[in-house]
């Protein structure tokens, strides 16, 4: 009853009932947008082909594009050339003082760098769809595609390179105009859509008897074990406890209470599996479709369920952790603050100590959410393909749909909370990633 009560204050406050439908509208408009077939090409044989030849790869692809790229419509990169563009980005503020310097500038640096991620974006979204073009035509002696040459290359490459600028465009208005995240949402409604087709291929399989019962039961199992395992992790929080020391102006007294600074075991969220899963599927989408004996191999190894990918994987997601975890939560900034308005760690003394204590425990924890997200990643999706279960949802796909839905519930929560409604849960607010 509470939650039913809860569902119902959403459409009580107009802002919020106004977010949530221009959300809906626009991913509805993104399903749309991905079964509009690409000009030129026989999508309907291609489809068959791919999935028939592309084995995990392909379900790991397609996975992101929900279902687009199989049937190469015009959202078929995705919104991955985007996460990449935003990698580099993110990495050259590293690299380079002068990106660093815009990035702390406030709103005109964000500005800047977002501007610089859309031209990455378009660049790398159109040496995708010339790969693509270039290696469709190759198959089979270009039998799916209905006038091969530089004119079918040209419209292949303006027809993805624009479909992921929409995209890309779509992400940033359901961000500022919409509720959640507006990327993570669109690679969170491309993975649901394609769960209840692979149930019900699933369920047919299983009474066809081609896949046993019990082991099906196994796999359901599993998931649900995983979901409750991502929800209880995702939670997880480290409270390191601090006290304010008291101060009296004039003859008020201020300060002296006790409070905490909550560190998530997970604080970069689904970050890491998405930046390692886009980097992988960059130089495999192009392998893929290059005829080529050795550098078919390449895009053979970094399929799921091989040791080369698993590797590459986990590495990348543990890298993207720490790296993630490094730019949004800077532990000298926190001393500082600390250390401002009086506050201090019970048994550390302020300023660089408190800075490397704080750095210390984020390390240790973030390490274990690392292996987490490795773990959760990569062992179901390692069983799923050697058991050749029919449909891909395995550890990725699940991080990111749980953990996208438990932000974007946690901020229509907030929205009720502001405005004096309960939450969606009576005991304590729902808090996500972010806390």
């Amino acid at each position: 009853m509470a939650l039913l009560s809860s569902v119902q204050n959403i459409f009580k406050i107009e802002e919020l009932k106004r977010r949530i439908g221009f959300t809906v509208m626009m991913l509805v408009v993104y399903r749309i947008g991905a079964h509009i077939p690409t000009p030129g090409i026989n999508g309907e044989e291609l489809s068959k082909f791919l999935l028939d030849q592309g084995g995990a790869l392909m379900g790991f692809f397609d996975m992101f594009s929900g279902g687009a790229l199989s049937r190469l419509t015009i959202f078929a990169l995705g919104i991955m050339p985007y996460i990449s563009a935003s990698i580099i980005l993110q990495l050259m503020t590293v690299v380079f003082p002068a990106l660093g310097k815009l990035a702390k500038e406030g709103d005109s640096g964000r500005k800047k760098i977002t501007q610089y991620t859309r031209y990455g974006t378009v660049v790398i979204a159109a040496i995708q769809s010339i790969g693509i073009a270039a290696g469709i035509e190759g198959m089979q002696q270009g039998a799916f595609v209905q006038n091969p040459g530089w004119s079918f290359r040209l419209m292949t490459m303006i027809t993805l390179t624009s479909g992921t600028a929409f995209i890309m465009w779509l992400g940033e208005q359901i961000t500022e105009r919409g509720i959640g995240n507006g990327i993570s949402l669109i690679i969170f409604a491309g993975i649901v859509a394609r769960f209840p087709a692979g149930v019900i291929n699933s369920i047919r399989l299983v009474r066809d008897e081609q896949i046993p019962l019990l082991l099906m039961i196994v796999i359901v199992a599993m998931m649900i074990a995983v979901i409750a395992l991502i929800i209880y992790v995702e939670r997880g929080q480290r409270r390191i406890p601090v006290q304010y020391a008291k101060r009296v102006v004039g003859r008020k007294v201020y300060g002296g209470q006790s409070t905490h600074l909550p560190l998530k075991v997970n604080t970069s969220g689904v970050i890491p599996p998405i930046f390692a899963s886009s980097i992988i599927m960059f130089p495999a989408t192009v392998a893929g479709f290059i005829a080529i004996p050795w550098v078919q191999s390449i895009a053979k190894q970094l399929s799921p369920g091989n040791a080369l990918h698993t590797i590459l994987y986990v590495t990348m997601i543990i890298f993207f952790s720490f790296f993630y975890t490094a730019i949004v939560f800077n532990p000298v900034d926190i001393a500082e603050n600390l250390k401002k308005y009086g506050g201090f760690i019970p048994g550390v003394r302020p300023g660089k100590f408190t800075s490397d204590y704080i750095y210390k425990v984020l390390s240790r924890i973030t390490f274990g959410g690392a292996v987490y997200l490795a773990a959760v990643c990569v062992l179901p999706e390692v069983l799923i393909t050697r058991f050749n279960v029919p449909f891909y949802f395995g550890g990725t796909s699940l991080l990111i749909v749980v953990g996208v839905a438990l932000d974007t519930v946690s901020q229509i929560e907030s929205h009720l909370i502001t405005r004096s409604y309960d939450g969606f849960l009576k005991k304590g607010r729902l808090r996500g990633r972010r806390g």
